[in-house]
């Protein structure tokens, strides 16, 4: 069964290799800061950037986290790219299953790794 309310949240963003976007999910992990980071590789951005309209194929990563990693998620985040502009878009999630949510917070509860 969900368990719901829930503070966990899956933030979305781009790197412009999947090189660039494992070091950056291994980053976040590694300092718990997120419990996941899933690379999906060749994604295609379409985007309007300094007045023109650019095409790049990207990695789109998925972090889990929760809510009250948000404000150090993206400051780590916005250290760690190579964007001047990087995507930080967050999505609360309504809803999702104990095992799963409890493992999150288990991994993120634990503190950073030495």
């Amino acid at each position: 069964m969900p368990e719901s309310p829930t503070t966990a949240r899956i933030v979305l963003t781009t790197a412009g290799s999947p090189v660039e976007a494992g070091r950056i999910g291994r980053t976040l992990v590694a300092e718990r800061l997120a419990a996941c980071a899933t690379l999906i590789p060749a994604v295609e951005s379409i985007y309007e950037w300094q007045g023109k309209t650019e095409m790049a194929t990207e990695t789109l990563l998925l972090l889990k986290t929760d809510a009250e990693r948000i404000p150090a998620l993206e400051t780590r985040l916005v250290a760690l790219h190579s964007y001047d502009t990087p995507e930080f878009l967050v999505i609360d999630v309504a809803a999702g299953s104990a095992k799963y949510l409890d493992w999150m917070q288990s991994v993120l509860g634990a503190g950073p790794k030495e």
